[in-house]
């Protein structure tokens, strides 16, 4: 078992996180997946918001081509096709007629969007596999859950984390933000990773570097040792909290 495999595992049991960490790389050819051992070659129409269902709560590790059947749109996104100003243009219209005021304004989304580099293939799947290395991980939990895997970040290393919120097509806020700047990306998901991904009302999710997952795990430890851990305890909206913060912040009250 890899350092990476063994630490996602500590993760998913130190935050009680109900599904797999998953991760995700692009391929410049798809022959690359031939490589990836018990892959499946995901060939009936799909969008992207169904993949990382099928692999976190599915257990299953999909390849998906540039030439598959998954929507452009997904595939303009997620490194399988390269975009132009026409398909720009002809998704914003389409946006124009849902989510957007205008299309003018789904322009501007448009070019918002941190697209992965278009490559002939990607691959998704539950890290615990250890069947291919992955650029990028992603966990789902509730707030409290990642939260705290955010604590545990900047327990080792202070840093403001950034937030963004795209809209629809919100795995781009996670996934494409870490792929394309390295640094952990938090996403609240769309209503399309909702409705077709079955993402639960109460989950979000944050993507990571590979490099990022050690630190994390040694965050929570420390946080643990100091009795900061999930689930959290709860003091009471009611109850005088003095006796229960004085371990942790002895400060005298004036």
């Amino acid at each position: 078992m890899s350092d990476l495999v063994e630490n996602c595992n500590l993760l998913k049991e130190k935050l009680r996180l109900p599904t797999d960490p998953i991760g995700f790389r692009r391929f410049d050819k798809k022959s690359e997946l031939d490589d990836v051992k018990g892959v499946t070659r995901w060939k009936q129409d799909c969008e992207f918001c169904q993949i990382p269902f099928m692999a976190r709560v599915g257990g299953q590790t999909i390849g998906l081509t540039h030439e598959d059947k998954v929507g452009d749109r997904c595939k303009r996104i997620h490194g399988l096709l390269q975009t132009n100003p026409e398909a720009k243009l002809s998704e914003a219209k389409m946006l124009s007629r849902t989510w957007m005021p205008s299309v003018e304004e789904a322009l501007k989304q448009q070019e918002d969007y941190p697209r992965i580099p278009p490559g002939e293939a990607i691959v998704v799947g539950p890290v615990a596999k250890d069947n291919f290395v992955p650029e990028v991980i992603l966990f789902y939990g509730n707030p409290a859950q990642i939260m705290m895997l955010m604590c545990g970040l900047q327990k080792i290393k202070y840093e403001r984390f950034q937030f963004h919120f795209i809209g629809e097509g919100a795995c781009v806020d996670s996934l494409g933000q870490c792929y394309n700047t390295g640094k952990p990306a938090l996403a609240i998901p769309c209503y399309g990773e909702r409705s077709m991904g079955q993402t639960k009302d109460d989950e979000i999710n944050i993507a990571l570097h590979p490099s990022d997952i050690g630190r994390a795990v040694e965050g929570l430890q420390i946080l643990g040792k100091i009795g900061f851990k999930y689930p959290i305890s709860s003091i009471g909206a009611y109850a005088d909290p003095t006796p229960m913060l004085a371990g942790f912040y002895p400060v005298k009250k004036k």
